[in-house]
């Protein structure tokens, strides 16, 4: 057993096959040290800051006292989607391993921790190198590179804790009686993925005794609020590349201009701060069923909210994919081949 232990790495994003290693190496050192790089070719399709990936570490070592998880943007540490050719400068090493034990404290006989096949592994270093050299076991099931470059496509790999920044959220939108929910559910069930319910429709439920008779313009806060934490919660516990919203800030919006008419503060900034990924309109051009919650069934009613909703979305700055398909399996196949191409890659 090691008095302390130290680990570098980019972790981004956090997968099964590092969180193995560093519980294998948190089996050999009485004190373990985490330290997080920036990625040196972050993914174009995700912001990822060293914050989130201390924050992934932190959550999953949180009952593990032991680890010890730190950040630097000081240090690099070079990418290699194969180690065979890596050519090791001993000097440039020691120097990144002096600064880090100086920053950290570390103790004299801190041992550093590295794959079974890293080039620091090397007999012939071991003797020129500061630290003693430990290995952990290959994860051979588990490619850093190749989840790296394609996060989506390794899913099952990536650590539950770094998946809600791996998920894309989709908006589905519309009008009433437009076939946002029905769509939600079958979204969710073809991709197995987490959802955010419509909150107006709950909240008239759990505050306003299940009639909108009572609705006003302060409610239209309390609304979006409950709405982002819902979002929130589904991106957290997502379960798939994608999370489905049903309906979203905009909706809110238009809803208070339609029965207030004025504009909620709260909820524009609820609009620009938790921006969704991705908006799929639905067009108002399906029959209207009056469930008893809803009460812009004329044409010319429901012309005028999908005109709001256009209008909002523009203020700012928003450009929703429209499903304009009046046939709703027909606009479910529409939702499916954006959702397929914009999220999964897959090409038409």
């Amino acid at each position: 057993m090691y008095e302390t232990g130290l680990m570098i790495g980019h972790f981004e994003p956090l997968h099964l096959g590092q969180m193995r290693s560093i519980l294998e190496a948190a089996g050999q050192a009485k004190t373990l040290h985490i330290v997080i790089m920036a990625h040196p070719s972050p993914h174009p399709d995700f912001t990822i800051t060293l914050q989130d990936k201390a924050r992934w570490l932190q959550m999953a070592c949180a009952d593990l006292a032991f680890i010890h998880i730190h950040t630097t943007d000081q240090i690099e540490l070079p990418l290699h989607e194969h180690f065979a050719d890596v050519h090791i400068d001993v000097a440039v090493s020691n120097a990144k391993l002096q600064r880090l034990a100086e920053a950290l404290a570390l103790p004299e006989k801190t041992v550093l921790f590295v794959a079974d096949n890293h080039p620091l592994a090397a007999s012939n270093l071991q003797e020129q190198l500061q630290m003693q050299v430990v290995t952990t076991s290959l994860q051979p099931e588990f490619d850093s590179f190749a989840i790296a470059r394609n996060p989506v496509a390794y899913w099952s790999a990536l650590h539950p804790q770094a998946r809600g920044d791996y998920t894309k959220t989709v908006a589905i939108v519309g009008g009433e009686s437009s076939g946002k929910t029905t769509l939600v559910h079958k979204l969710a069930n073809y991709y197995g993925a987490s959802f955010a319910l419509e909150m107006g429709r709950l909240y008239v439920g759990t505050d306003l005794g299940g009639s909108e008779i009572g609705l006003q313009y302060s409610d239209y806060g309390p609304i979006a609020l409950n709405h982002a934490q819902a979002i929130r919660e589904a991106a957290a516990e997502a379960t798939a590349p994608v999370t489905i919203v049903d309906t979203d800030f905009v909706t809110t919006q238009a809803f208070c201009e339609e029965y207030e008419g004025r504009r909620h503060p709260f909820v524009a900034a609820c609009i620009d701060e938790f921006r969704l990924d991705h908006t799929i309109m639905l067009d108002n051009n399906t029959p209207w069923v009056d469930d008893g919650m809803r009460s812009l069934g004329t044409p010319e009613a429901r012309g005028r909210f999908e005109q709001r909703l256009v209008d909002i979305f523009a203020r700012h700055d928003i450009k929703p994919h429209m499903v304009d398909q009046p046939d709703y399996d027909a606009r479910y196949q529409q939702a499916l081949l954006y959702i397929d191409q914009h999220i999964y890659g897959k090409k038409p």
